[in-house]
């Protein structure tokens, strides 16, 4: 009730460990003024929350002029005399955030001027990223920065019987939220070693190691390739030595087959052989020992002299016979592994015929179609594994896809720690053909094993509902997450993401698998933001797709993104889906704009006839763009390979000036793209013309207020002029600059003016 109060609480002093940035949550009550008679004047609703820095604890020498102020803190919710007496405090909770700082250490103080209120709790914390382990890379933890914006990079290190991968160390961005960001480089398993998880492990050894025939002076051995090895095995080697030497001498004899006659050796004696496989990782471990003792000189003489010459031959006839049936049979079940299969060939898409019994090197795996197989069932179960529906738990509809609901949930192994998935499910009372469609995902998807591209965890084929279990993308899909975040993303954290989604397609590509609808629409990201490769729907005909139009050839397309010949001629090949990557690296440096805007689909192959391609979306690096165009020549043998663009990006990554200066594949200069919408903006005599075509003469008034009475003078705007005219819609913002920049374009392809682009 008395005026002027000035009440203070001060904590203890709180160090501050390596944190910049700290968070004071606040937990109070507050009673409302009005239900207090006779303060009127007096009665306040706030409160002031200060803090002082200081590298030790001073006690109680502080002045209150020496504290800075956070903030005045207010409540949301007050109470009064009645909720009071019914019990009903209400709690307000509030955040402050306090730095950079740069001391040891700091107090925290709280001033009440004349409220009636009740400090029930204070927390104070900061962020850190977690210690993760990514790429075969240790991060450990790590404080986020001193401003909200400001990304921690951290370089990681490898795990045991890791090393980095050449000219590209792993580093990693700690955000402020306390996230990791876009993994950039890797560490790669040493020779010897393969990744398994999150560690490096041998690969596993030869086995079956087997004595085939043993001579006097020779011994023929058989085994069996190692189960995992790290690639493709190139030749094996034998190692051998006497028993009784103690390997202190050895020998060794090297092979591409799974067996070998080892020669020169001496009669009577006991020989020690191990054998390991050789890929381009090195040498893997040895086989276990196995002891083979040669035959002594009179035990081989009378062998020789008891055979009899017809008993030879029938000998060797039978053993060919055998020999004979053994290699018919093995085609015969190989050939249930072959099969026709659609991929690149020569740069067509072309039918061809494919073995998967690895016969001799394992390792190099090819993607196989389904629709090759006669029965459906047995393709998904080649390649999906089946999942026992009490596994999985569905807990909300997140969304609906072609054939039923797409469901969040968990998927709990035996064994495991339960994981976050996307739950695909089949409508009750589809045909026969919609479940063989439904199911022709998941045998691809089962093909693939790669951190870009869309994990698949298994199927549900033998209950209700048909499901297909894929690993959880938190962010959901690439084009919305960018419209949703628009302009908060770094440009090397967007070219981060670039590089993610090439990689993903490097390797289907070298698979042998065409997608056919890249697009930023079925990229999925990750809490991580990391990008991966989805959806391969389009090894059907999809039917209800809103961003297709129907060919002449039949089938429906999704123009934007498609490449001229695959739209004219069918012509699906990996240098298509890079046409279609450019368009998705558009999407992306414009935070998920259509493409080509509000064109009609036949403009926009029109545009595409007469050799016009988009313009660099608004603050995008030059480096960029021409990868961009580089992506959309017209001849696809120019187009550069998912290789090299996955190249060009690293190189960027590493030296971002590099975004600055073009790294493209090719040279040759592409027209940038005309709105086939409006007339050549050449041909307008004033920027009121100019506004209106673009529909936005409402901002006629703004240009000639600010002095911009000619096109030449609207050519050469920023978009800080354009901002400094009062325009605030970003949207507006944006149309505005596109069309500056092809109002450049034309000038400078048309008539030479020589404004700077």
């Amino acid at each position: 009730m008395e005026s002027n109060q000035n009440n203070w609480l001060r904590t203890n002093w709180i160090a501050k460990s390596n944190a910049q940035r700290i968070f004071v949550e606040l937990k109070f009550t507050l009673r409302d003024c009005n239900s207090l008679p006779g303060v009127l004047g007096t009665c306040k609703e706030t409160f002031n929350l200060y803090y002082y820095e200081t590298d030790y604890d001073t006690g109680r020498n502080i002045r209150e002029n020496q504290y800075v102020k956070i903030d005045t803190i207010a409540a949301d919710e007050s109470f009064t005399q009645g909720d009071l007496g019914e019990r009903k405090m209400k709690l307000n909770t509030e955040v402050r955030e306090i730095g950079p700082l740069s001391k040891k250490g700091f107090y925290l103080a709280f001033q009440d001027v004349g409220a009636c209120i009740a400090l029930v709790s204070v927390k104070v914390y900061y962020k850190k990223c977690w210690s993760i382990i990514e790429n075969l890379a240790i991060f450990p933890d790590t404080v986020t920065g001193s401003e909200f914006s400001s990304l921690v990079e951290v370089r990681g290190t490898c795990v045991s019987s890791a090393e980095e991968e050449a000219e590209n160390s792993p580093k990693m961005h700690c955000s402020a939220e306390g996230e990791w960001l876009v993994p950039i480089g890797k560490c790669i398993c040493k020779a010897g070693y393969q990744q398994k998880g999150d560690t490096c492990e041998p690969p596993s050894q030869v086995s079956g190691v087997m004595k085939e025939r043993v001579l006097q002076r020779s011994v023929e051995l058989s085994w069996q390739e190692p189960e995992h090895p790290n690639g493709v095995i190139t030749e094996y080697e034998i190692k051998y030595y006497e028993k009784d030497q103690r390997e202190r001498t050895y020998s060794t004899v090297k092979t591409k087959s799974t067996s070998a006659s080892i020669n020169n050796l001496k009669p009577g004696t006991v020989y020690v052989f191990q054998i390991r496989a050789f890929t381009a990782a090195g040498y893997g471990n040895y086989s276990p020992r196995l002891d083979v003792a040669t035959l002594e000189e009179a035990t081989a003489t009378a062998v020789s002299s008891e055979q009899n010459p017809v008993i030879i031959i029938a000998v060797v006839a039978v053993a060919g016979t055998i020999i004979l049936v053994f290699m018919v049979f093995g085609f015969i079940i190989g050939r249930r592994h072959c099969g026709y299969s659609k991929a690149d060939q020569e740069g067509d898409e072309e039918l061809y015929f494919h073995c998967n019994t690895h016969i001799k090197f394992p390792g190099t795996k090819t993607y196989i179609d389904p629709e090759t197989y006669e029965d459906p069932n047995r393709a998904v179960h080649q390649f999906a594994k089946e999942l026992d529906a009490s596994c999985i738990k569905i807990e909300r509809v997140i969304g609906a896809g072609e054939f039923g609901e797409v469901c969040s949930g968990r998927l709990k192994l035996p064994g495991k720690r339960d994981v976050a998935v996307a739950i695909k499910t089949l409508k009750v009372g589809y045909t026969e053909k919609q479940r063989r469609d439904f199911l022709c995902e998941a045998s691809i998807m089962g093909q693939f094993d790669h951190p870009n591209v869309v994990h698949l965890e298994g199927v549900v084929t033998r209950g209700k509902p048909v499901m297909i279990v894929i690993e959880y993308m938190e962010n959901g899909a690439l084009d919305a997450f960018l419209r949703k975040h628009d302009g908060q993303f770094t440009v090397i954290q967007l070219v981060g993401m670039l590089r993610g989604i090439a990689a993903g397609m490097r390797y289907l590509a070298d698979m042998g698998y065409v997608h056919r609808d890249l697009a930023a629409r079925n990229i999925l990201v990750n809490s991580n933001l990391v990008c991966k490769v989805s959806d391969f729907g389009l090894s059907r005909v999809i039917e209800d797709d809103p961003e297709a139009v129907y060919t002449t050839t039949g089938g429906k397309i999704p123009v934007r993104w498609t490449a001229p010949e695959a739209i004219q001629y069918r012509k699906f090949t990996s240098a298509s889906d890079v046409w279609s990557y450019g368009i998705v690296m558009w999407e992306v440096m414009s935070y998920g704009e259509r493409p080509y805007w509000d064109m009609s689909n036949q403009d926009v192959i029109k545009a595409i006839e007469e050799g016009y391609r988009l313009p660099a979306p608004m603050d995008c690096p030059a480096g960029l763009h021409q990868l961009m165009l580089d992506c959309w020549q017209k001849e696809r043998g120019e187009r550069p390979k998912f290789e090299q663009i996955v190249g060009i990006l690293d190189k960027m990554i590493r030296n971002p000036n590099s975004l600055k200066t073009p790294l493209g594949t090719c040279s040759r200069p592409i027209s940038p793209l005309l709105d086939q919408n409006t007339p050549d903006f050449t041909t307008f005599c004033s920027v009121g013309e100019w506004l209106q075509a673009i529909k936005m003469e409402r901002y006629k008034d703004n240009f000639t207020a600010a002095g911009y009475n000619s096109l030449e003078s609207v050519a050469r705007m920023t978009i800080e002029d354009v901002m400094s005219l009062g325009i605030t819609l970003v949207g507006h913002q944006k149309k505005i600059m596109s069309s500056i920049q092809t109002m450049r374009a034309q000038m400078l392809h048309l008539h030479g003016t020589g404004i700077q682009v």
